[in-house]
């Protein structure tokens, strides 16, 4: 006999890190549907970025999200940079690489944390969480902060990298290196892992193309596309590394691809401080004017492609920054992945693209044809409602 129900998952559960909300609709003990409604968090970056001058609009775009904090940023600049077709020093650009190689390892680190938790494995998240700690101390060595780091300007970098530092930074990507084999060695040979991430939440070839999933997600299911080949910026082009492929597009691959991301990233970040050890010059062009134009930034960030776009008038401000982040791609792939599944496996099949809902999500305006102006002035209604509870408390 067919049990058809409902199950919400939010907008606000243990595993969702922001606000968002999935029905997941089950016959039984298995996933048949899942229904997702978004639209639960109003950042209005691309709005306040207009009022911004093009420097604080860099400022504002890292703190779209904690884990992307530079992969936004260099993707602004680029479409900064692209407007009048900006070169930048040779140094700066191999500290842009190395910073933001530096955010794909802490940020696969944290995933691997995250998903042994999601399954309860809880060794896996005490082990990635501990391994990803000197890598924010990187991080510090290089910028001052553990976190928004603050490094990206039009025309280069504000801060540089000490040469006395780098003997430092290199024990600790060696400690990277041996830590993520054992990793990787794990994935390879624990039965608990095996058993709750393979063949679990399989997102196919046909379905990440046809969905234009991009990372981890799609390198996962046998897509061959990164931005740092396909498109090579700042120091991609003078660094050698390979992009991980695999086929079977389930959890067990998704795991396994950012692991071997990892090592790739080690060694792209030595590169970058081998040559900072010996390449001099300066780290910032001084540019005084961004003309009026279009710029189109790219950049891949850990959880796949960040995409800005820059209208300019020839003030200091931009009219028009559209931002798309990667998960704006990778969570309809939700669906695919998880029809068929136990309901047991959807969580950690949602949590496999590692989504980020803040990156996602943001508001501009609202319009109801039936009101005048023909704008919802969200504020204000938050407010009216905020008093109106206050209100009901006092009766």
């Amino acid at each position: 006999m067919s049990m058809v129900n409902n199950i919400p998952v939010g907008p606000f559960h243990p595993l969702l890190e922001e606000a968002e909300y999935f029905n997941i609709v089950v016959d039984g003990e298995t996933v048949v549907d899942i229904d997702m409604d978004i639209g639960w968090m109003h950042r209005g970056h691309e709005f306040i970025s207009e009022q911004k001058s093009f420097t604080q609009s860099i400022y504002l775009v890292e703190r779209i999200c904690g884990i992307c904090s530079t992969s936004h940023p260099i993707a602004c600049v680029h479409a900064f940079e692209d407007v009048d077709n900006i070169e930048i020093p040779e140094r700066a650009a191999y500290i842009r690489s190395l910073v933001g190689e530096l955010e794909r390892i802490h940020s696969h680190l944290l995933w691997f944390g995250l998903a042994g938790h999601f399954i309860g494995y809880d060794t896996v998240w005490m082990w990635a969480w501990k391994y990803r700690e000197p890598i924010l101390q990187m991080f510090e060595i290089i910028s001052g902060n553990r976190n928004h780091y603050g490094m990206m300007r039009i025309g280069g970098v504000a801060k540089d990298v000490d040469p006395a530092r780098i003997p430092e930074m290199m024990k600790i990507l060696d400690m990277v290196d041996d830590k993520m084999n054992m990793i990787i060695k794990v994935a390879k040979d624990d039965p608990v892992l095996r058993s709750r991430l393979k063949g679990v939440g399989v997102l196919t070839h046909k379905d990440a193309v046809e969905l234009c999933a991009v990372g981890p997600t799609a390198r996962a299911s046998g897509v061959n596309t990164d931005v740092r080949q396909d498109e090579p910026n700042d120091a991609y082009g003078w660094v050698k590394f390979d992009v991980p492929v695999l086929p079977n597009g389930d959890v067990y691959d998704k795991f396994v691809v950012r692991a071997l991301e990892i090592i790739e990233s080690t060694k792209i970040c030595r590169q970058c401080l081998e040559k900072l050890a010996t390449v001099k010059g300066p780290i910032l062009n001084n540019v005084k004017h961004i003309s009026a134009g279009e710029g189109l930034g790219r950049y891949e960030a850990p959880r796949g492609e960040v995409f800005h776009f820059i209208k300019t008038d020839g003030t200091n401000r931009p009219i028009r920054h559209k931002v798309r982040a990667p998960s704006f791609n990778n969570i309809p792939t939700y669906v695919a992945s998880c029809k068929g599944i136990p309901l047991a496996d959807a969580l950690i099949t949602l949590a496999s693209v590692d989504p980020c809902y803040c990156c996602t999500e943001r508001s501009l305006k609202v319009v109801d044809i039936n009101r005048d102006p023909f704008q919802i002035d969200l504020l204000k209604l938050s407010r009216e409602k905020t008093q109106q509870i206050r209100s009901k408390i006092h009766e």
